[in-house]
């Protein structure tokens, strides 16, 4: 199912909604405005001479999809395939056209609204990752959700060559064949929090 982003931001001063997923066991978020699909971590296909944060490419209805190992990207080490890991799908801006990303997550979280000045200004200090990746820090229940830039992180300084950026660019499709490190089969998560389910991707999308 496809996330339509019209329902993920509002005016401002009303609430602005974040979807929130957990990286070596910390809880991160991301605006609603970026995501634009949610799906189970299944088939991806290494690609030679990528950066190391790259775990591959998928092939999302026949278009090619870079995959993103933000655990790697911040020096942490590499999330493991289990039955909950999934693909959150942003929508970033390279040189001022939209580019399809994916996001590897251990588990997706929940969905935050947050209200004008609930956005906290990111920690000074103590943070798992460089601070200016972060827009600020969301609460939730007695801990926070550190608030991504998700441009920022995913920009071609910080993450990918012009040589490599083009030739995935060029590439025009992915064979489709399972990783030797996924299983066969992907098991559904036993539950998913009520308001992530809402834009997990369907059998059939």
């Amino acid at each position: 199912m496809t996330f339509n982003p019209s329902d993920g931001s509002t005016s401002l001063g009303a609430a602005s909604e974040y979807l929130t997923f957990f990286i070596a066991g910390e809880e991160y978020a991301v605006s609603l405005t970026h995501v634009r699909e949610v799906i189970p971590y299944e088939t991806v296909t290494r690609v030679p001479g990528m950066p190391d944060a790259i775990r591959g490419v998928t092939n999302l209805r026949g278009s090619v999809v870079a995959v993103v190992d933000l655990a790697i990207k911040f020096r942490l080490p590499a999330i493991p395939v289990t039955a909950r890991t999934g693909i959150v799908l942003v929508e970033s801006k390279i040189d001022d056209n939209p580019v399809l990303m994916g996001l590897m997550t251990e588990e997706v979280g929940q969905v935050l609204a947050l209200g004008e000045g609930e956005l906290l200004s990111p920690p000074s200090f103590g943070a798992p990752i460089r601070t200016d990746f972060l827009v600020g820090m969301a609460q939730v229940g007695k801990k926070f959700a550190l608030v991504l830039d998700i441009e920022r992180v995913l920009s071609p300084k910080e993450l990918l060559s012009d040589d490599v950026l083009e030739a995935l660019n060029d590439e025009p499709s992915v064979e489709t064949k399972s990783s030797p490190e996924v299983d066969d089969e992907w098991e559904a998560p036993a539950s998913q929090p009520e308001d992530a389910s809402a834009l997990t991707a369907g059998e059939g999308a």
